[in-house]
């Protein structure tokens, strides 16, 4: 979540225009590729973890230790990548995402299912500047893996072979404690697990170091949404849409920023309705209140990504672009997006 590769262009005394080149690549094998984007990324990446001081941050046996407790199956992963990126100490801590600093997303998300459609749905809201914007197809654990990367081993959303898919949103609470950031969390879900209710187990069980709101859906249409905090037991339902809130509203000037009751309502209206199709929901996705342009305060939707379980196939939307991938066709692209950013008035 912390790219930090975005050009920024003035246009004209009130607005700035940020541009973020997406990137598809497609590496089964972590290699030279994954490397490259290592060295890309982490200059920025090291100023975030280092932002609250290296004191603050776990050592390195911490991490290795929370990963072998809560996450074993994912240890060989993480030392292959530990290698690839040079085997420093900071860099090893950071990849573990065990007690990263704290962040602060947007993001709407929708699994809907009915006798001809079942999509996972969801729109990322956050500073494009801040974004890795890297959509990584792998095969590091003998399950195929399309999925947005973050935190260079992290995943923001994505689906795996077996059409289990997962996507986070920000919960809206300011509680931080011991725990893993939710990234790692679902790059572990789509690396070992094939069905919802495997998913639901993971996300009981792994500590979180904040709150998030995770919505998994697979090919057999069952979906949740977990409600997962470092403060207490996971929430884990069976309810198709998540915002920014747990149950109720906790920090209400996030709220009010972020329309999360707003957009709660239009997503549940909208897979309530039996009028409603895939078509019909995706197109919400592109529109207010679900489609935001708030860029100034790291508010605005950065992408659009669709995940169709059962054909295998993840979309990828922007305003004027559009780009699908699938595990048979998986083309390495750049797409070229810019947002148009309001500068804050003095005053």
């Amino acid at each position: 979540m912390r790219g930090g590769k975005t050009p920024i262009r003035p246009l004209g005394p009130d607005v700035i225009e940020k541009q973020l080149i997406f990137e598809t690549v497609h590496e089964p094998e972590a290699g030279p590729k994954w490397r490259r984007l290592f060295d890309l990324h982490w200059p920025a990446y090291e100023r975030w973890y280092l932002s609250e001081t290296e004191r603050e941050r776990p050592s390195y046996l911490a991490c290795y230790n929370a990963l072998t407790r809560h996450m074993p199956e994912l240890i060989p992963t993480y030392r292959r990548l530990c290698e690839l990126s040079g085997g420093g100490d900071l860099s090893s801590r950071l990849l573990s995402l065990y007690r990263p600093p704290a962040y602060i997303t947007g993001c709407s998300q929708a699994a809907f299912a009915d006798a001809d459609a079942n999509v996972l749905v969801r729109n990322y809201d956050y500073p494009p500047e801040l974004c890795e914007g890297t959509i990584l197809s792998t095969c590091w654990n003998g399950r195929r893996v399309i999925a947005m990367s973050d935190c260079l081993v992290g995943v923001l959303d994505g689906i795996n072979e077996s059409g289990l898919s997962v996507s986070l949103a920000f919960g809206g609470r300011t509680a931080v404690g011991d725990g893993f950031g939710a990234p790692i969390i679902l790059r572990y879900i789509l690396e070992f697990c094939d069905t919802t209710p495997e998913a639901a187990d993971v996300l009981a069980r792994v500590p979180t170091h904040m709150a998030y709101n995770i919505t998994v859906t697979d090919a057999r249409k069952r979906y949740i949404t977990a409600m997962i905090g470092p403060d207490r037991p996971a929430s884990i339902k069976r309810i198709p849409v998540a915002t920014n809130h747990q149950k109720r509203i906790e920090w209400y000037a996030h709220a009010l920023a972020s329309e999360t009751l707003i957009r709660e309502r239009q997503l549940s209206i909208l897979v309530d309705d039996p009028a409603t199709t895939k078509e019909r929901l995706i197109s919400a996705f592109a529109a207010p209140p679900l489609f935001r342009t708030d860029y100034r305060r790291g508010l605005g939707t950065i992408y659009t990504a669709v995940y169709h379980p059962n054909e295998g196939v993840a979309q990828y939307h922007w305003p004027e672009r559009s780009i699908d991938l699938s595990f048979e066709h998986f083309e390495e692209t750049f797409v070229d997006i810019r947002y148009n950013v309001r500068a804050s008035v003095p005053g």
